[in-house]
């Protein structure tokens, strides 16, 4: 793997404006969000708006993304992906939520997630994880992929590749009639063949009016996880992956999430609604 140091926190800019015109989710300007105590199941207006939103969040990472290279900061792939949210019309939704100061997160390295965007200067080999959630109509979309900076080592980009994948098998496991807990089952037995580690504490959940409605959407294979899945369900699938152990120590921002061996770790998720048949990706640019 690369021999590169590792990673120290930047200097975060001052918060970005959202223009006035624009809502914000309720939990802007509060210490947390009022809990959740709708339905799982959404109505197909409700979804039809989580396509406009998980569109937009795409598409807002997309951008962001196009401007990986190394000498970037991550505090510029900030400002592009604020600024896309903001021009078509969405509020970032990890703006202010729970204080979080940036419109994305973004995650290099050894960092599972929550990576706040900062003077942090991309190097040649780096990975970089974007994590982007749109807010628009009163509901949300949220995404995150792992991407390629320069010339990166064999073991990191395979990394990568099997995260992807360990993603899109889990989202052909969703069946109406199976329990949530497939989820995890299919990505830990694919992770199993080549020694990674699956993080256990930082989990997929439920979303729709609320970024995070209280339904856990765990990656490993978990016995205690028995919801049902019934069409209409919305909410997220993002396995993190690591090179080692899934075990993790916290920055003292409170938010960057490291694993503990410091060894490398990618991640990838989709929003997705159930159907009668399976699921649909709402998070497609």
């Amino acid at each position: 793997m690369s021999g590169q140091s590792l990673l120290v926190p930047g200097k975060i800019s001052p918060t970005r404006p959202v223009p006035a015109a624009i809502p914000r989710p309720e939990y802007v300007g509060k210490d947390a969000p009022t809990p959740y105590t709708g339905p799982e199941v959404q109505d197909s207006e409700t979804i039809e708006r989580m396509r406009i939103a998980g569109r937009i969040a795409a598409q807002a990472m997309e951008e962001a993304a196009k401007l990986i290279a190394p000498g970037v900061t991550t505090d510029e792939l900030d400002r592009v992906a604020h600024e896309f949210m903001c021009d078509h019309g969405a509020y970032p939704s990890t703006l202010g939520y729970r204080g979080f100061p940036k419109s994305l997160c973004s995650s290099l390295n050894e960092v599972i997630c929550h990576g706040i965007p900062d003077s942090t200067v991309l190097q040649d080999g780096d990975i970089v994880n974007l994590d982007v959630t749109a807010y628009i109509h009163g509901v949300h979309g949220d995404n995150n992929a792992t991407y390629l900076c320069g010339d990166v080592d064999e073991e990191s980009r395979l990394l990568v590749e099997r995260t992807r994948e360990a993603l899109n098998r889990a989202i052909k496991a969703v069946r109406p009639g199976r329990q949530i807990n497939i989820i995890g089952r299919v990505i830990e037995s694919y992770a199993k063949r080549f020694g990674y580690g699956v993080v256990r504490d930082f989990t997929g959940h439920g979303i729709n009016s609320s970024f995070h409605s209280g339904l856990i959407v765990p990656h490993y294979d978990s016995p205690h996880h028995t919801t049902d899945i019934k069409p209409g369900m919305t909410f997220t699938i993002e396995p993190m992956l690591t090179l080692g152990t899934y075990e993790y120590d916290m920055w003292e921002d409170g938010w960057t999430v490291v694993t503990k061996d410091r060894k490398r770790t990618a991640q990838f998720e989709h929003t997705l609604v159930v159907t009668e048949t399976g699921a649909e990706i709402l998070t497609l640019a």
